[in-house]
């Protein structure tokens, strides 16, 4: 490995941003994972409408939701993000931004399961590009110390995406049909990729840090041969996540990540399908209305706090990454229970404020820790990393499990009881969660000094 200093974008300004500017790249930024998590979100969503139309089975609605789109969009996530650390991030987001668009509108115009599925892997491929670059562009905008709360901003596009996704999406699925609420979601992304392109400039890599040394590129690459190239790039891919996972806190926030993603992505998967079969009496726009509505405010009131909290609590106590993520997830899995066990609809939507509000809080400081822990050259990488572990296990497993239980369990209990059945067993992943963010917490002061040099 060479310290040498790869060879930077042409489109790299050295000129220090505006905070106005800054803020400009930040919320765009979070506009593009707004629409990453609508795109990703409108699945489950329209689940309903799309077992009634094509006839499908609960475990072919769990492999849409899931290991349909996650398989290559976790498996692209490195490479793509390799790419990022050698090149013009901005142009790979726009890209990614259009692609995963382009396919949400293919979804529409499909007729069967098959034809879904490849639609799914389109959408997940593209969004495989969306948030490493996104991740280490704005870790070149605001410095450590601000970081988990830009990050807790940029994490609010969940949130946000998913209540636009229920607002929106429900509502032209119950007035239009399925069909168009995919075509109708998904060609605004292309409009806001071209956007994106024409108005974010490039930064430079690790400028605010005071540390823009190469740790894992090298600057003679172009005179390799495509497959000399393929074989260094892999070495060095392998060497760099290595590197990462040998890191404590690094390693614990991606278990600890992945255990309440687990949970909540099976949640967000079936949650419409779980209203419409156990209280099916309650009208099917108020619950688009309430999810959206809870979504829009409380999840994205837990994102912003996580960050905040931690930005504050973590300049005397860095094992607040941890710590404050943990308490916040205990509250979360009784409460979640609360939600599926109710025989009250209105009772069982109240819990979901509490849910959705706990949910939030760990999202800014893993983030925030990914970034910072890692070297600079491989910041985009460091994202994809624990983006692949996440989403792998949780998004491609979470959805699917839950539904390969509920198939398997319909036949005794019937579908209301059996989706419940199924989405207790993953609320399990979730309090698993809370104790890593914990054990995790207590390492960070130790990993973060060896990180930034600081004496703590």
């Amino acid at each position: 490995m060479s310290d040498v200093p790869a060879e930077k974008a042409p489109s790299i300004t050295k000129d220090e941003p505006s905070r106005a500017y800054r803020t400009y790249v930040l919320v765009i930024l979070t506009l593009v994972y707004t629409f990453n998590f609508i795109d990703r979100q409108i699945i489950g969503i329209l689940t309903p409408a799309i077992k009634a139309d094509l006839g499908l089975a609960d475990w072919q609605l769990g492999i849409l939701q899931g290991i349909a789109f996650a398989l290559l969009y976790t498996v692209l996530g490195i490479p793509v993000a390799r790419l990022a650390d050698r090149i013009n991030r901005v142009s790979i987001v726009s890209v990614a931004l259009a692609m995963w668009s382009g396919f949400t509108v293919i979804s529409g115009f499909t007729s069967n399961f098959a034809q879904l599925a490849l639609a799914r892997v389109g959408v997940g491929i593209g969004e495989a590009g969306g948030s490493p670059p996104s991740h280490s562009l704005i870790s070149d905008y605001y410095p450590k110390e601000k970081r988990a709360g830009a990050l807790a901003f940029y994490a609010m596009g969940i949130p946000i995406g998913i209540a636009f996704a229920y607002l929106g999406a429900g509502w032209l699925a119950e007035t239009f049909g399925w069909r168009i609420a995919f075509i109708a979601v998904g060609a605004p992304g292309i409009a806001l990729a071209i956007l994106l392109k024409l108005t974010v400039r490039e930064r430079p890599r690790g400028g605010l840090d005071g540390n823009t040394q190469d740790t894992f590129n090298t600057a003679n690459e172009k005179k390799l041969g495509w497959w000399a190239l393929t074989k260094s790039e892999t070495i060095k891919t392998w060497q760099a996540a290595r590197h990462l996972l040998s890191i404590p806190s690094y390693r614990g926030v991606a278990i600890a990540a992945t255990g309440i993603s687990f949970t909540s992505y099976a949640m967000g998967g079936w949650i419409v399908a779980f209203y419409k079969r156990s209280h099916p009496d309650f009208d099917i726009l108020a619950i688009y209305f309430w999810l959206g509505v809870i979504a829009g405010t409380a999840y994205v009131a837990g994102t912003f706090l996580g960050g905040w909290l931690v930005d504050k609590l973590s300049l005397k106590d860095k094992r607040m990454y941890g710590f404050v993520p943990a308490i916040a997830l205990l509250v979360n899995t009784p409460c979640f229970l609360m939600v599926i066990w109710t025989g009250n609809p209105v009772i069982s939507l109240i819990f979901q404020v509490p849910v959705n509000m706990a949910t939030g809080f760990y999202l800014g400081p893993s983030f925030a820790l990914a970034q910072t822990l890692a070297p600079v050259s491989v910041r985009a990488l460091s994202t994809a990393v624990l983006f692949f572990i996440i989403n792998l296990i949780a998004l491609g497993l979470g959805p699917t499990t839950a539904g390969f239980i509920s198939s398997a369990l319909t036949d005794a209990y019937g579908e209301a009881l059996a989706l419940r059945l199924a989405l207790t067993a993953v609320s399990a992943a979730g309090l698993y969660g809370a104790w890593m963010f914990y054990q995790t917490g207590k390492r960070v002061p130790a990993d973060w000094a060896k990180a930034t040099g600081e004496k703590l």
